[in-house]
């Protein structure tokens, strides 16, 4: 860790932490379904690991089902799981509008849902719907996530995007302090080394998530359809086909192996990874455990350029 929890920084926190994307997605309020995605907040709650969600994650209903599985817990048990629950601040969903107004709209929504006064860990989430001079003008969105964290209505913000070049004009503010990138530091695209060598040395808290890609790294060359959200060619099959050769050689899993690439990273705090039942969260949990032998990581590096689908451009605007 680079700073402490009395400056704004997440001192207790682990290798991973769980990110729920998909959870509760398209349940109902009391449903069976909805009592599973509770089942599946409560193992990644009571794991230890920080929790990572969004105003905007299932549309609303992980944050619902977070605060409902919250509620389930003892009050010393909920208190210590609320203070590892991470949110960030989205766009409106139906406008796009994403000014000061909407920091604070998304704020209370969170705080609604989750059933809380307050959550220490806030993110701004993929501001790309406005430009970068807008969101840092005076009165603008970055102005109203300080004043958020000046308030004592959070003790650490934070930029939570993809696009390497428009995250670093946020970290390039100095004022945030912490950093969440995906897709971007893994075994395939390692763009993202830069920034996150940046905002460590700034003092930032780095977090890093989608290390599997989506599911290539996860299924591997064969089964894996997706890197970042798009199909997989027949160059990268081939070129992950060719690390999972290497992992045969010294008997460990790919996914394990692209779990420890973040895990292990110098420049990464905390690694994000999905769970979609109590069973993910064991196995992550498991797989997070995995001993990867050090001759296998300049093996890989020797290997040519991973052909990686992710093309930043910069934000022109």
């Amino acid at each position: 860790m680079t700073t402490d929890t009395d400056q704004g920084g997440l001192a207790s926190l682990g290798g991973l932490t769980f990110g729920t994307t998909d959870l509760g997605r398209g349940t109902r309020a009391g449903s069976v379904e909805e009592a599973a995605a509770v089942e599946t907040a409560l193992a990644m709650l009571r794991s230890g690991a920080f929790v990572d969600t969004s105003n905007m994650y299932a549309g609303g209903r992980a944050e619902e089902v977070l605060g409902i599985a919250l509620a389930e817990l003892a009050p010393t048990e909920r208190a210590g799981a609320a203070d590892r629950i991470i949110t960030k601040i989205d766009r409106d969903a139906d406008t796009g509008v994403f000014d000061a107004d909407q920091v604070q709209r998304s704020h209370e929504q969170s705080l609604s849902r989750l059933g809380l006064e307050r959550v220490r860990w806030l993110h701004l989430h993929d501001p790309y719907v406005i430009p970068f001079g807008e969101a840092r003008a005076p009165g603008g969105v970055i102005d109203q996530m300080v004043r958020i964290r000046d308030e004592g209505r959070a003790d650490a913000i934070g930029i939570a995007a993809g696009r390497t070049p428009v995250v670093a004009q946020y970290v390039d503010t100095g004022v945030f302090d912490m950093v969440l990138s995906h897709n971007r530091f893994t075994l395939v695209d390692r763009s993202a080394a830069g920034l996150f060598a940046d905002a460590r040395g700034r003092g930032m808290t780095v977090f890093n998530a989608a290390l599997f890609g989506g599911n290539l790294l996860a299924k591997g060359s064969v089964a894996g359809s997706s890197y970042a959200y798009q199909p997989v060619s027949p160059a990268l099959r081939e070129w992950t086909a060719g690390v999972e050769r290497l992992c045969g050689d010294v008997d460990v899993p790919l996914a394990a192996v692209a779990l420890r690439f973040s895990l292990r990273s110098p420049l990464v705090d905390s690694t994000v990874v999905t769970a979609s039942s109590p069973a993910r969260v064991e196995q992550l949990l498991a797989l997070a455990e995995v001993h990867v032998p050090e001759e296998l990581w300049p093996a890989i590096d020797l290997l040519p350029t991973a052909p990686t689908p992710i093309i930043d451009q910069e934000d022109a605007r």
